[in-house]
């Protein structure tokens, strides 16, 4: 199945791209989807935080055919 998905902030940069369709299997996870995109991308970055058709989910949140997953690094204030 294809998903979309849209990089923001400092993962945008070290990927070099802000969007892209990926297909992966039926039973991914968001999880799932982070670690191929690491593996394809041959980068180190293990806190992220992730949504699913612009809702906030967690890493075990089940992916659906032409669903929209947005990454961003963990935001802090100050």
């Amino acid at each position: 199945m294809q998903v979309s998905i849209k990089y923001f902030a400092s993962l945008r940069e070290l990927i070099g791209e802000s969007s892209t369709q990926i297909n992966i299997d039926e039973t991914s996870s968001v999880d799932d989807l982070w670690k191929k995109i690491k593996v394809e991308k041959n980068i180190e970055f293990e806190n992220v935080m992730a949504t699913v058709n612009m809702q906030y989910v967690k890493a075990n949140h089940q992916l659906h055919e032409g669903d929209e997953v947005a990454f961003f690094p963990p935001v802090t204030g100050g």
